[in-house]
């Protein structure tokens, strides 16, 4: 061992046996912000295991990319196997090589821009059921609408109200199952019949009907519609081999749960941020008059929502999804510094990474000017929303589009206004939702009058 490489430090506050759980039990989020005072990577034990928390943005990206070779997904992408199967979220080596390859097709650009008229009209249809006056819980509303945004585009098929919600409450009860695992010290209880397990079996067998219907509505469509149901339908291996239904249903039910959650959580953050500073609305408002001018959303417009665009984008900073990423190493490797072992478990946390003063001017300020083309533009690997190489999220365009059509066509028919009470705290689960995000709709003049017309 060379004196420039050392084995990482441990970061202060360890227990005996249990070590570093009781801060991640207490504060999750400021747990992994504290851990960046500690050096570019530090050490943490979760009961029995070491974890290292990589910190310094240009190592996160070296992980990422130059070095992604030399990990696999790690242990929260493990336990989202909960889904079924080996789907692409969770696929390693060659069999997420291929995976990716075959279903690509379905995410490029040109692909997306054809997407943004079902998006418009998905949207639209949810938006008209809204009431002026109405008492809404912001993150359920999102939620039903970027399932059905997913739904409509991607799998020609959009349930009923009753339905979306048992199919999202069942997302959230996998996902929830998926973070506790991936948390807990010990796997032990799994597999014993507690009511969680319980829970979990039965919301994994909800979606997998409910996508195993559309699988076997499809297969009978003599005029079957253009979209990832068909292509994963159509596809054959590089032996010729067509997926069976199991793989076919994994990729499905992981596309739901994975295309719905994160925008939704994004697009719960906007309009909170928006409610707290109505001058920023009212220039979205006026961007979205301006350029719609009354009209349809089209693909066309989504260059001219430039304001719009950089909402998103610092929602996706201030307000990142995911407060913890996994990782492991597959061989010895060294990060900077520090020495890390094959079978070492990574973590990173873009949350914290997001937010770091040492990167960011004023970085709990929503701001998106701060985004504008004359400002100072982070360094490479202190902004990374979706990731970066090879494990890149390959819905990456498809949710940058659908968060902009969607807080765009919000903000051209309604205002929303915090409801009295409501205070609201972010929750880290599988990604960091508001706790309660309670909110009055209220119709905007000129749409109100354009619906009554």
């Amino acid at each position: 061992m060379t004196a420039d490489a050392t084995t990482p430090p441990y970061a202060p506050g360890r227990l005996p046996v249990v070590g570093h759980v009781m801060p991640l039990l207490r504060n999750r989020l400021a747990f992994m912000q504290q851990l960046r005072g500690h050096g570019d990577v530090v050490q943490i034990r979760v009961g029995p295991r070491p974890v290292f928390v990589v910190n310094a943005p240009e190592l996160i990206w070296e992980m990422l990319t130059a070095q992604s070779a030399n990990f696999g997904k790690g242990r929260l992408f493990d336990k989202l196997r909960l889904f079924g199967g080996s789907p692409l979220p969770v696929a390693e080596g060659q069999q997420h090589l291929q995976r990716r390859r075959l279903m690509q097709p379905a995410f490029h650009r040109e692909r997306i821009n054809s997407y943004i008229d079902m998006m418009s009209t998905t949207a639209e249809t949810a938006l008209r059921s809204w009431e002026h006056g109405a008492r809404l819980d912001v993150l359920n509303e999102m939620q039903l609408m970027t399932q059905g945004v997913v739904m409509s585009v991607l799998f020609s098929s959009e349930p009923e109200r009753g339905p979306a919600q048992s199919i999202m409450n069942s997302v959230d009860t996998v996902f929830q199952a998926a973070i506790r695992r991936a948390v807990a010290p010990v796997s032990a209880w799994e597999n014993l019949p507690l009511p969680g397990n319980r829970r979990l079996r039965a919301a994994n067998a909800l979606l997998r009907r409910t996508v195993g219907d559309i699988v076997a509505d499809r297969r009978t469509d003599p005029e079957p519609p253009d979209d990832l149901v068909s292509l994963l339908l159509d596809t054959r291996d590089e032996d010729g081999r067509p997926l069976d239904d199991e793989e076919i249903l994994s990729e499905i039910t992981a596309l739901l749960a994975a295309g719905s959650e994160t925008t939704a959580v994004t697009m719960a953050w906007l309009l909170h941020e928006l409610g707290r500073n109505p001058d920023l609305e009212e220039r979205l408002h006026q961007e979205v008059d301006t350029v719609l001018a009354g009209g349809r959303l089209t693909a066309d417009h989504l260059p001219r929502l430039v304001l719009t665009r950089r909402l998103v984008t610092e929602t996706l900073r201030l307000h990142n999804p995911g407060w913890i990423v996994t990782r492991q190493a597959t061989v010895p490797v060294r990060l900077g510094t520090a020495l890390l072992p094959a079978g070492a478990d990574l973590v990173w946390s873009p949350y914290a990474l997001h937010r770091d003063p040492g990167l960011y001017h004023d970085p709990l300020r929503f701001d998106p000017d701060r985004w504008l083309p004359d400002r100072p533009q982070p360094a490479r690997g202190a902004y990374i929303p979706f990731g970066a190489g090879k494990r890149m999220c390959i819905g990456d365009g498809f949710t940058w589009a659908e968060a902009t059509v969607l807080t765009a066509l919000v903000a051209s028919r309604w205002t929303l206004r915090h409801a009295p009470g409501t205070t609201v705290r972010p929750v880290p689960a599988i990604t960091v939702h508001p706790s309660s995000l309670h909110m009055i709709a209220e119709a905007r003049g000129t749409a109100a009058a354009r619906e009554a017309a």
